[in-house]
């Protein structure tokens, strides 16, 4: 297979840059540069000078980390106290922008939700249940006051400069975005609470327009992390909550950002002195790393190097090829599972691709269909991630949890769905033919039973059938000239699939695998490979036609919070910041999910008619499409051991592997150094 000699020599390229490096004794860090202007006042020590990066640089110079006893970072601190983690989204564009609530803020995946802003309700994803993170109650009813609810919050939270984090730094952000039209978040909050007030120092009072039986799941993480942030009213009374940067944000979680790099690099987290005065400190104890550095490292060799030689101790992504190379390189390494397939696979967020539903052409439902079975699956699972995915025909990710309710009793169903000609589109052979394509690689450990082969790669998705695909593209004007498709106005049908640049490796080979099956079927498909920043922006603009995207995720047997965001409700136009349906996906079939969405917002999540109100939604996106779903995200997320223990792994499962949620934070006690 083509696919396997390109990946082959990936490999070998790799491992040949991994040991000249080696015997250069060179680092591969980017250098690092100070940002004099933008150290928190609220850091309590001054920040440590660093080596100054030219502001044309385009690229992540090579930086000089000590190594061996006595070992420092490049940021200036002692190695042994330093937990150093992977960016999961690079390089960020704009690191002085902290405002959560504006477009182009960095993204909180670089430690500012995992470590210095916290959520009302957090979410444990082992036992698939919230539960309370600044608020020390969840939101009850008040007896004899029609949509009235009140939660308190936990005694002797402090802000990082000292000052009381209380109800009524809660009830400000509220009437904040309530009063801020602009703020794309403010219309969730609108669309939900009428009123906001602090009763007293520990208790909040929201009054919503009709009940509500899930405000911890829409006010409180369900999955990564959570639209509403609460900012303090001391700091934030005098802005203009729409411009204003917060560049020196507080704290209200164990850590402080200490100092970043101006280039975008780099951010510095330090402990709190009074992290007893935090969430995680009441609840869990005290962090263990003095500090957290989370950093890019720039292209992927670069992070497998810095891993190699520990001078990384949490990678985010990485690509088996990398995996490979790291496992052999670094014995004090280790993935999620220490044999296949290594890879964490309970993700709860699936890939495929989504599309701009306010273009004409993607609009059109057999459009979107005829691209589905236009895709070679088996191929772009090998190309993306050598296979080790678990494939989605459903709008929801495939966890353990999710595939037992949802993808396997609705296997029936999905057999005998037929298009409107009649024609049976489900293949329930992926797994089975996976299996053999890796074993004809020589993959050892593979499942042999049965319903173990679907455990491991899911209940099937639909037939790659090209024939089938023409057919619907005919009916719809489309003509072919050659190898050549063309619009129904004649016009070469050419498609731009947008995809993340140097981050969300899987992402971005899975936007690369299906523009090649396309190419092949006759669509001019080329891949857009952006920024985190750019990437994000465009799609809450609309500004695709497709994009490798992961819309659909869910960790509760109640997913409908997750799916809400698809609500009608949340269309806007082509340009404008949308609070939900990034898609713009309306018509007949989305009136069908918001009708149904609307039923189970007022069900609480353990009501029997949650699930079969979901399936009856995951019936309507297979007919409609609007997101093609193609498997759940497999996450090798390794970590090395040289300075730091207490990483949780599938032996070790205190919670998931996932360093970029803002539960990370919670993680932070457990991380005990090893003295090295």
């Amino acid at each position: 297979m083509k696919s396997a000699k390109l990946r082959k020599r990936v490999l070998a390229a790799l491992l040949t840059a991994c040991m000249l490096l080696a015997l250069a004794g060179c680092s591969t860090t980017p250098e690092v540069s100070k940002a004099e202007s933008s150290t928190p006042a609220s850091s309590a020590a001054e920040s440590t000078p660093a080596e100054s990066k030219p502001d044309d640089a385009s690229e992540p110079a090579e930086s000089k980390v000590s190594t061996g006893d006595g070992a420092m970072t490049d940021v200036g601190t002692p190695r042994s106290e330093t937990l150093v983690v992977d960016m999961l989204s690079g390089r960020q564009a704009n690191p002085n922008l902290m405002n959560p609530y504006m477009p182009g803020c960095v993204a909180m995946d670089v430690g500012v939700h995992q470590l210095i802003y916290s959520n009302l309700w957090e979410i444990d994803t082992v036992k698939g249940e919230q539960y309370p993170d600044l608020a020390a109650t969840m939101p009850e009813p008040v007896e004899g006051k029609e949509n009235t609810y009140t939660f308190k919050i936990k005694e002797d939270l402090k802000w990082s400069d000292g000052e009381a984090l209380d109800a009524h730094d809660v009830a400000y952000t509220f009437n904040m975005l309530l009063d801020s039209e602009e703020l794309a978040f403010g219309a969730v909050v609108r669309e939900t609470v009428a009123s906001c007030q602090a009763l007293d120092d520990l208790t909040v009072e929201l009054v919503t327009h009709k009940p509500e039986a899930k405000l911890e799941q829409k006010y409180g993480v369900t999955v990564f992390g959570n639209g509403l942030k609460v900012m303090p009213e001391h700091i934030w009374k005098d802005e203009d909550p729409a411009t204003f940067t917060y560049s020196d944000p507080l704290s209200c979680g164990p850590y402080v950002l200490k100092d970043r790099d101006p280039q975008g690099y780099w951010f510095l987290y330090e402990k709190r002195e009074d992290w007893k005065n935090t969430a995680v400190g009441q609840t869990v104890g005290e962090p263990g790393p003095q500090y957290i550095l989370f950093k890019s490292y720039g292209a992927e060799e670069k992070r497998i190097m810095a891993a190699i030689s520990n001078e990384i101790d949490v990678l985010q992504d990485i690509t088996p090829e990398s995996w490979e190379i790291l496992k052999s390189k670094n014995p004090e390494s280790m993935a999620w599972y220490s044999g296949f397939p290594y890879a964490d696979t309970n993700d709860p967020c699936e890939r495929g691709i989504g599309f701009n539903c306010e273009d004409p052409i993607y609009g059109n439902k057999n459009v979107r269909w005829a691209l589905a079975l236009a895709t070679d699956i088996k191929k772009v699972s090998m190309a993306t991630f050598n296979g080790m995915l678990r494939v989605s025909p459903l709008q929801l990710p495939p966890t353990d949890v999710l595939q037992e309710i949802y993808h396997k009793p609705m296997l029936e169903w999905l057999k005998s769905y037929e298009l409107e000609d009649g024609y049976k589109p489900f293949d329930e052979s992926y797994a089975q033919d996976i299996v053999e394509i890796l074993k004809q690689q020589g993959v050892e450990g593979l499942p042999e039973d049965e319903q173990e082969i679907i455990d491991v790669f899911g209940v099937g998705w639909w037939k790659y059938d090209v024939e089938e695909a023409a057919k619907l593209l005919e009916k719809e004007g489309f003509t072919k000239e050659g190898d050549t498709w063309k619009k129904p106005d004649g016009s070469v049908w050419e498609m731009a699939i947008l995809a993340p640049a140097d981050f969300e490796i899987q992402s971005m080979r899975l936007a690369f695998a299906v523009a090649d099956s396309w190419n092949k079927f006759g669509v001019k498909a080329t891949v857009v490979q952006q920024d985190s920043a750019t990437f994000w922006n465009n799609e809450a603009t609309g500004n695709f036609e497709a994009g490798s995207y992961w819309p659909a995720c869910g960790i509760l047997p109640d997913t409908s919070v997750n799916m809400e965001h698809w609500n009608s409700k949340y269309i806007v136009p082509t340009g404008e910041q949308a609070p939900g349906n990034r898609y713009r996906w309306g018509g007949e079939g989305n009136d069908k999910v918001t009708e149904k969405l609307n039923e189970l917002m007022e069900l609480p999540y353990d009501d029997p008619a949650v699930v079969e109100g979901v399936t009856e939604i995951c019936k309507v996106f297979v007919e409609e499409q609007p997101f093609i779903p193609m498997f759940g995200t497999s996450k090798f997320v390794p970590v090395t051991t040289h300075y730091w223990k207490g990483f949780q792994t599938a032996e070790n499962q205190f919670e998931g592997p996932w360093w970029w949620w803002s539960q990370f934070k919670y993680y932070t006690p457990h991380f005990e150094p090893t003295g090295n």
